[in-house]
C-alpha cells in the first residue's frame, strides 16, 4: 500500500517541525517547502533531516506552488508558513499580508488549478479575535483583528472557507491559541523569558526588557496542537476548529513561575520597555495604564477591600518601574440601594444619567477607548441590576490610574485625583 503524502509549508518552524515528526511516526511521506537562503535554517528538523524531502519554494511565488502541487500530488497539505510575529507585522505590513494572507490564496489556487484531490489545513490564529467580542471565544465568535498579522490571518480563514464552499474542497481552518515549546522562536515572550533566565544564571545578562506584563494569553504545548491539526484532516467532513487550553495567564504569572523555578526574584531583572507595547494596546505615556471597574455585593466595607487591593497593585506597579512620578489616582465609590430603586423605575434613568456624567470626560478621550467601552458595559449591568433588584446594596468601584501633568476633574462632580 502506497504511503500517504503530506506537504508542509513552514516546516522549519516550531509547528512544522513537530508536525513532520508526527507524520513520520504515522508512516507518511513528508515534503517540506523551504525558502532558498545563503544560511541554513533547518536546526529544528536536523534530527529528521534524512527522513523528509525538502523542496524550494515560497508562498509569494504562485508558479512554484503550482509546480510543487503538480509534481508531488500530496494527500494532505498543511499551510503553516507565515510571517507570524505580531509586533513585526506592524513594521512590515505589506510583506505580512503577502505571505500570510495572499500566500494562502496562492496555495489554494494551485491545488485547484492542478486538480489535486487533497485535504487542506490552514493555520489560523487567536490573533484573529484581537479585541474579543465575547468570552470565551468559539468558532462562531466574530473576528476583530488588531494587527496586520491578525488581519492577514482573517483573510486566510475566509478564503479557505470560500474555496471549501465554492469548489467543494476539503479545506479546514484550525484556530490555534498560543502554543509554546523549546522550539519557539527567541523573539516570542515565553522563549525570551526562559533564554534570559539562562543567560542571567550564566552571568551573561543582567536585565530583561518586556512590555505589558498584564497581557494575558492562553498558552498550550505546540506538539499537542499539531496532533490536533492532523486529527482535523481525518474527520469525515471539513469544518473549522478552535484549539486552546481554556485558561489564560498573564506575562506577570509567567515571570513568577519561571524566575521562581530558579529561586530568582524577577523584579530585580525585568525592566519595562515602551518599544514592546503593541499598537492598539496600552502604552505608558499619555494613556490609561490601568482601568478597572470591580463589583462587590454587600456594604461599603467590601468596596474598601477593593480600594486596598488597588493601592497594593499601584505600589507593585511603581516598584516595577511602570508608573512615573506624575501619576494621579482617581477613585469613585458609589453605593446603590436596589430595594429603593426597584420601587421607582424612573430612578433607573436618573442613575444612568448620573453615571454618564461621571464618565463623560473619559468617554470623549479616544486614547482610552477600551475604558469607554468598559464604562458602557458596566452601565448596562447597573441598569439591569437595578431592574432585577436583590438583597442589600450593590457597591460599584471605578478605578483609573493615568499619567498626566495635573489632575483632571470629572464633569458633574469634583475630582478625587491625588498624587499617590
Amino acid at each position: 500500500m502506497a504511503k500517504r503524502k503530506a506537504f508542509i509549508t513552514g516546516i522549519t518552524g516550531q509547528d512544522g517541525s513537530y508536525l513532520a515528526e508526527i507524520l513520520l511516526e504515522k508512516d507518511y511521506e513528508v515534503y517540506g517547502m523551504i525558502r532558498r537562503s545563503s544560511s541554513f535554517n533547518t536546526a529544528r528538523i536536523d534530527h529528521i533531516f534524512g527522513e523528509v524531502e525538502l523542496v524550494f519554494g515560497d508562498l509569494t511565488d504562485g508558479s512554484v506552488l503550482n509546480r510543487l502541487m503538480r509534481t508531488i500530488q500530496p494527500d494532505e497539505v498543511y499551510n503553516l508558513g507565515a510571517q507570524s510575529h505580531v509586533q513585526v507585522s506592524f513594521e512590515i505590513p505589506e510583506f505580512t499580508a503577502d505571505t500570510t494572507g495572499m500566500g494562502t490564496l496562492r496555495l489554494l489556487d494551485a491545488i485547484r488549478e492542478e486538480g489535486v484531490r487533497c485535504r487542506f489545513y490552514e493555520a489560523g490564529s487567536s490573533e484573529m479575535f484581537g479585541k474579543v467580542l465575547e468570552t470565551p471565544q468559539t468558532e462562531a465568535t466574530p473576528f476583530y483583528p488588531r494587527s496586520p498579522y491578525g488581519v492577514s490571518k482573517v483573510f486566510g480563514y475566509w478564503i479557505t472557507r470560500n474555496y471549501r464552499e465554492a469548489y467543494g474542497m476539503y479545506a479546514v481552518n484550525g484556530i490555534l491559541f498560543n502554543h509554546e515549546s523549546p522550539r519557539r522562536g527567541p523573539t516570542f515572550v515565553t522563549r525570551k523569558v526562559t533564554r534570559a533566565i539562562g543567560a542571567i544564571l550564566r552571568g551573561e545578562q543582567d536585565e530583561l526588557r518586556l512590555g505589558n506584563l498584564d497581557a494575558k494569553r492562553d498558552w498550550g504545548f505546540a506538539r499537542d496542537y499539531m496532533d490536533g491539526a492532523w486529527q482535523m484532516l481525518q474527520a469525515d467532513e471539513p469544518d473549522d476548529y478552535i484549539l486552546a487550553t481554556g485558561e489564560t495567564h498573564s506575562v506577570r504569572e509567567l515571570l513568577d513561575e519561571a524566575f521562581g523555578y530558579v529561586d530568582l526574584d524577577w523584579h530585580d531583572y525585568v525592566k519595562i520597555d515602551e518599544r514592546y507595547f503593541r499598537e492598539g494596546g496600552f502604552r505608558p505615556e499619555g494613556a490609561v495604564l490601568l482601568a478597572r471597574i470591580q463589583w462587590a455585593r454587600g456594604d461599603e466595607a467590601e468596596a474598601r477591600k477593593l480600594v486596598d487591593e488597588v493601592r497594593r497593585q499601584q505600589a507593585a506597579a511603581r516598584a516595577e518601574g511602570l508608573l512615573g512620578d506624575r501619576l494621579y489616582f482617581r477613585l469613585h465609590v458609589f453605593t446603590i440601594h436596589l430595594p429603593l430603586l426597584r420601587e421607582r423605575d424612573e430612578d433607573v434613568g436618573v442613575l444612568a444619567d448620573h453615571f454618564r456624567r461621571r464618565f463623560a470626560l473619559e468617554l470623549q478621550r479616544p486614547h482610552v477607548r477600551s475604558f469607554h467601552e468598559q464604562a458602557r458595559e458596566r452601565l448596562q449591568v447597573i441598569e439591569e441590576l437595578c431592574r432585577i433588584g436583590g438583597p442589600g446594596p450593590v457597591v460599584e468601584l471605578g478605578v483609573l490610574l493615568e499619567r498626566r501633568s495635573q489632575p483632571v476633574a470629572f464633569r458633574g462632580g469634583r475630582s478625587h485625583a491625588a498624587e499617590p
